[in-house]
């Protein structure tokens, strides 16, 4: 239908948008659209609860924007709704991605980042739908977000109906389990907000239990500084030698507790051809990966989200994962060959995995 002037836009003419923009959303890939309203209080206790706690680690970026974190409005003058997004991205069954993390000579790299980088993915999607949207009631203020600013983007997400925050504080959605992209559009439209997604996490605790650092130190609450994925890619210094062994073969991210999730049953394999894996990442071995040089390094993660790593914390962590494989002449042959490595940071990873291995 054609749409009038946004001025003009009447509540029932509201929700028939509403409805449009959920159909142009799954023609654009998206797995689902739900619309939020711009009230994060509860986040915001939460996080500055967080905060406190300094659990957020290195992450000085959680802080420094104040409350334009949780009050969309500073962020981006104008906001009254916002639109979110989710896509799935696993690309292949969960049993394979367990066989991946129980062979310790394999290099396990979280499946999200196996392929093309999600952020441009993501966001030109987004920005098709907005321009969808413009082009069908005429100019209005939109701003796309895919982990890209300070954007409470999973209490959004909750808010609006694409599934609830569970206990290792990713996102679950009912029918469709956690393995998905989440993307924002901030508008100054009056959208009508979905109806918020209820927890259904009960009394398990199988992410709780299953977390190899215990960084899950309480039901809905991530302690970061323990975290796998954040040992891995957020942390830039040596990492804390008393949690290297629990890393295993982890050298990008973390799957665990997605993989132990109940509700991930319902997870479907993703259709877009992009989050397929790239250059063999989901198959090689540690050794193989460990004897990229830097140039490699770069031409074989470009358009990766793996490439924001750096070739000096790659050697870092796959010299971890090294130092908890099973110790054989090609282990030590590999660890010894970058004993020399400019970088401090590399070679004292380097030794510690190399003591390990000399008993």
């Amino acid at each position: 239908m054609p749409w009038p002037t946004r001025q003009a836009l009447s509540p029932p003419q509201l929700n028939a948008l509403k409805r449009d923009l959920k159909r142009w959303g799954q023609e654009l890939g998206f797995q689902q659209i739900g619309i939020a309203d711009c009230d994060l209080q509860q986040a915001e206790g939460r996080l500055q609860r967080w905060l406190a706690a300094s659990m957020q680690g290195e992450m000085d970026y959680m802080a420094r924007h104040g409350t334009k974190r949780t009050r969309p409005d500073e962020l981006v003058p104008g906001t009254l709704s916002v639109i979110s997004a989710r896509m799935d991205y696993l690309p292949e069954h969960q049993q394979a991605v367990d066989a991946a993390l129980t062979d310790p000579a394999r290099a396990f790299v979280s499946r999200y980042a196996l392929g093309r980088d999600y952020h441009k993915v993501l966001r030109s999607r987004l920005k098709r739908l907005a321009q969808r949207l413009e082009a069908a009631i005429g100019r209005y203020g939109w701003r796309v977000f895919v982990d890209s600013a300070p954007v409470m983007e999973k209490p959004l997400a909750e808010k609006a109906g694409l599934g609830w925050i569970g206990k290792h504080t990713n996102l679950i959605n009912r029918a469709a389990g956690s393995w998905f992209f989440l993307g924002e559009i901030y508008c100054d439209l009056p959208l009508p907000p979905d109806e918020p997604a209820a927890e259904h996490c009960g009394r398990c605790r199988a992410c709780i239990d299953v977390c190899p650092t215990d960084a899950i130190i309480a039901p809905f609450q991530l302690d970061a500084r323990l975290c796998i994925s954040y040992l891995t890619i957020e942390h830039f210094g040596p990492i804390p030698e008393p949690l290297r062994p629990k890393l295993g073969n982890h050298i990008y991210g973390c799957d665990d507790c997605q993989l132990c999730c109940p509700w991930n049953r319902f997870a479907r394999l993703t259709d877009e051809g992009d989050f397929v894996a790239r250059n063999g990442l989901d198959t090689a071995t540690l050794i193989t990966l460990f004897g990229w040089n830097e140039a490699t390094f770069l031409q074989r993660t470009e358009g990766s989200a793996i490439r924001r790593l750096g070739h000096e914390r790659w050697l870092r962590n796959i010299a971890v994962a090294l130092g908890n494989a099973p110790t054989t002449a090609t282990v030590r042959s590999a660890l010894q060959q970058r004993l020399d490595h400019p970088s401090p940071l590399v070679r004292e990873h380097v030794g510690w995995a190399l003591a390990r291995h000399s008993g």
